[in-house]
């Protein structure tokens, strides 16, 4: 990566949603208190299952006819964008809205709306003349960067990444590579995802085996647990404000990290199993991009989502990066917390560490009991926060269906 002012890129707002915390304090402080936001919710047509659901206040930001026309999804993310400008200081009216950009990884969209306006007609019989209009703006591809911009008034250029739940470093990636183009000013950019509103989702993981079930709520998603048994679905967002270096600190601004290496690939083998050979390719990519040794890393957030076999890929990955010891570089999951929040998943991973670059502690992975041997990284941050001597470098891991894998590195900004 360049290391020029102009040509680096740093994180100066972060705005988001999550099932336990609807501000990054909030989210920081629910991760080193353990407090999980997975939660009993049943779905139509599916029954009771369990989920990760945000509680924001839409209409902080949004008219009730807004909420109303627009989607989920576009309510998640024009809380974030509007969230996170406001942490980085800047006012919609001080930006030149044609140098704003607005880019966000999805999972999916238009399931949510599709199954709900199939819904609504069963009530008549199926007459599509009871077919919402709002139906094709709510399902087009760019829907949740185009209601930004509509909710904002920004110009310049929007659009979604789809990258399954690698999207939401994929869209940091778009808004750095952006930025880098000089196609704007400001990015915001990160993941979002709507997808405990369709029961397709749910009816799909179940059909897989790989839908989590516990007694206990808040105890289901268990990432490395020997009694793993599956993924929790959750909703969510996480936007950042990116700017180049110069013009943060010409401004002033609050520094959260550099962006200092990335790197996307694909398994090319399954559709959904993963491969650990493409991870360990992307992530020492990243790494190399970034100038840096895996010795250098002190923070991996992992990706793993609680099934099976996919934590024991990515440890495998992660041990032919690291070296088996793996004794120098950290390991901790936000996913226990949280369940999965699939295309918003890679950025409030993201955001949960970033302040580990200054207080020095890494969050826990929860509900371990009784580690999986084959999960085994020797330094896997387990149940209780841990303070260290620094974190100047996080790694963050992003694997998605058919075969899509994101890695990004974030450093401490020095001054």
């Amino acid at each position: 990566m360049n290391t020029s002012p102009h040509d680096t890129i740093v994180i100066t707002g972060v705005g988001l949603t999550s099932p336990n915390g609807q501000s990054l304090p909030e989210f920081r402080a629910n991760l080193l208190a353990g407090i999980s936001g997975v939660t009993a919710y049943n779905v139509r047509y599916f029954g009771d299952t369990l989920a990760g659901l945000c509680t924001f206040e839409a209409t902080r930001h949004q008219t009730r006819k807004e909420i109303r026309t627009g989607t989920r999804a576009g309510s998640i993310s024009v809380y974030c964008a509007r969230e996170a400008l406001r942490d980085a200081g800047l006012e919609l009216g001080g930006l030149d809205p044609a140098r704003l950009g607005v880019f966000i990884g999805i999972t999916e969209h238009g399931n949510v709306e599709t199954e709900g306006e199939i819904y609504e007609i069963s009530k008549f019989n199926y007459d599509v003349k009871y077919w919402s209009h709002y139906h094709n703006p709510r399902t087009v591809a760019n829907n949740p960067a185009g209601e930004v911009t509509v909710n904002m008034g920004i110009s310049g250029p929007h659009y979604t990444v789809g990258a399954a739940c690698a999207a939401g470093n994929l869209g940091v990636v778009h808004g750095v590579q952006q930025l880098l183009l000089d196609e704007v000013d400001v990015a915001l950019a990160g993941g979002v995802s709507e997808s405990p509103r369709t029961f397709g989702i749910f009816a799909a993981f179940r059909s897989q085996n790989a839908l989590a079930t516990h007694v206990d709520p808040t105890k289901a998603s268990r990432p490395f647990d020997k009694a793993r048994n599956g993924i929790v679905v959750s909703e969510g967002g996480a936007l950042f404000v990116l700017e180049r270096l110069d013009r943060a600190l010409a401004r002033g601004a609050r520094i959260y990290g550099e962006i200092a290496g990335y790197c996307y690939n694909s398994d090319a083998v399954d559709m959904v199993l993963p491969n650990p050979v493409r991870q360990a390719q992307c992530m020492a990519r990243a790494i190399q991009r970034a100038g840096l040794q895996p010795r250098d890393i002190h923070l991996v957030g992992t990706h793993a989502t609680g099934t099976p076999a996919g934590d024991i890929k990515e440890c495998e990955a992660i041990r032919s990066v690291f070296g088996a010891d793996c004794t120098a570089t950290w390991m901790n999951n936000t996913k226990s917390f949280i369940g999965h929040a699939m295309g918003a998943a890679g950025a409030l991973e993201l955001a949960g560490n970033l302040p580990s670059f200054t207080d020095h502690v890494i969050h826990p992975t929860i509900n371990v009991d009784d580690l999986d041997p084959e999960c085994d990284l020797p330094r896997l941050v387990l149940n209780r926060p841990r303070e260290v001597e620094k974190v100047d470098t996080i790694l963050n891991n992003s694997f998605g269906m058919v075969g899509i894998n994101c890695v990004l590195v974030v450093r401490r900004f020095r001054g």
